[in-house]
């Protein structure tokens, strides 16, 4: 009996995401959202409370499925600095791959005015995670200063999410690659 609920909720959740990501919050309404998943909006209505909550429950699930990926992918390489370069071949294939159309989040967060708007939020502490998972990486190194390296490299990332998706300009991987690269061996270079 369970299963059904969990199936339905799922699929809600996965219809709203794939819209809110093709089309944004403002053009992905509850009509839209109903047709396309083929859930009656009573039964949408049963899970969630508008569409607020439905949007916020999709980004939530999006967050974690993309960090899982994202460091599922880094980390297949066997050192710290590897996985860090790494980045920006794992980010690579995500551009290229069918559908791309740049970060959620940053989309989402730039339809809300309002800095402590849940969606804002969620934007928010995927960010968080993806500069904690970079710190993560920094800190393997043996430099004085990683924090202030995973920072300079997390700018350098979401340059190159934001050049991907507003200029269709995938080179720009390589210049964010070498421009790592440089970051890291000065890190390294000061703290010699």
């Amino acid at each position: 009996m369970d299963k059904p609920i969990t199936d339905t909720r799922e699929k809600i959740l996965a219809t709203a995401e794939q819209l809110i990501y093709e089309n944004g919050i403002h053009a992905t309404g509850m009509d839209l959202l109903v047709k396309t998943s083929g859930v009656a909006r009573k039964s949408i209505y049963r899970y969630f409370a508008n569409k607020d909550d439905v949007a916020a429950a999709a980004l939530n699930a999006r967050d974690v499925r993309w960090m899982q990926w994202f460091r599922s992918e880094c980390d297949k390489a066997e050192s710290a600095q590897a996985r860090i370069i790494g980045m920006f071949d794992v980010l690579k294939s995500w551009f290229v791959s069918d559908g791309f159309r740049g970060c959620a989040f940053i989309n989402t967060a730039g339809e809300v005015g309002d800095a402590e708007d849940p969606i804002r939020q969620i934007a928010k502490l995927h960010k968080q995670k993806l500069l904690d998972y970079t710190f993560e990486l920094t800190s393997q190194l043996a430099i004085d200063d990683p924090m202030g390296l995973a920072r300079q490299l997390f700018v350098l990332i979401e340059g190159t999410i934001t050049v991907a998706r507003v200029m269709g300009d995938h080179s720009s991987l390589e210049s964010a690659k070498e421009v790592a690269k440089l970051l890291l061996r000065e890190a390294k270079r000061r703290s010699a």
